[in-house]
């Protein structure tokens, strides 16, 4: 058994929150597999059902995202469920808006959702890091976080969450390079289909709550790069010039 577990904060106020993209994404996998209702239990929603022949709970914590060890620990205790085998869909601001990452372990990048869970179950536990993008200052994280998708980045968003679903079956047969490989190739199907130029990360909007374009870290390393190319140019000029005046 496979315990999926969304990250988000319980309520309508923050449905639609790029912090809640956890909780899309497992609402997403239900609805496409057919699970059973959601109800009530370990101190949030569960749900369960079936993907590929593999038996999967899902979980949506309700205890609100800074305490969703809590949830996630007495579900993975109840059911016995190897650490390995508890597979957390969360927010990323350190990913561009669309991408997606599964990786086991290593830090928590200040996400006080994983932090809480490391410390209820240990470390050692598989994530799949669901791109939001950064705003580009750290002062700007809380209120962009707890901010809804811009309308901009709705039609990526449902493209994202429905390849998700579809790829879902590869994640609980263990596959996550084919999970990954399967997302990759349906988000850029739509994109083809739809004749987009600017893929979801490129796009500008007027909406101060929208992604930004890209990573300002990005950026920082490419006006690095060409530095030192105009400095290295200037060195070889600068050698020759030398050489032929000596």
């Amino acid at each position: 058994m496979k315990l999926f577990v969304g990250l988000g904060n319980p309520g309508e106020t923050y449905r639609g929150n790029r912090h809640n993209i956890g909780f899309m994404a497992v609402d997403a996998i239900a609805a496409a597999h057919k699970f059973a209702p959601w109800r009530k239990k370990f101190s949030g929603l569960v749900a369960d059902g079936t993907i590929g022949g593999a038996r999967v709970t899902l979980l949506k914590p309700e205890t609100y995202m800074n305490d969703s060890g809590r949830a996630v620990g007495e579900a993975q205790r109840f059911l016995k469920i190897p650490l390995s085998d508890v597979i957390v869909f969360h927010d990323e601001l350190d990913l561009l808006p669309g991408k997606v990452k599964v990786k086991t372990g290593g830090g928590n990048a200040g996400h006080n959702g994983l932090r809480s869970i490391s410390a209820c179950i240990q470390n050692e536990y598989p994530r799949v890091r669901l791109g939001i993008g950064h705003p580009g200052s750290k002062d700007a994280v809380v209120h962009y976080v707890l901010a809804d998708f811009a309308k901009s980045e709705r039609a990526w968003l449902t493209e994202l969450l429905d390849a998700i679903a579809a790829a879902a079956p590869y994640l609980a047969s263990g596959d996550d390079s084919r999970f990954l490989t399967e997302i990759a190739r349906r988000t850029q199907s739509e994109a083809d289909v739809r004749g987009d130029e600017k893929r979801p990360d490129q796009a500008k909007s007027a909406d101060p709550d929208a992604a930004p374009a890209r990573h300002p870290a990005g950026e920082r390393s490419n006006k690095r790069q060409t530095a030192l190319a105009e400095n290295l140019k200037k060195f070889l000029s600068a050698r020759k010039s030398g050489g032929e005046t000596s």
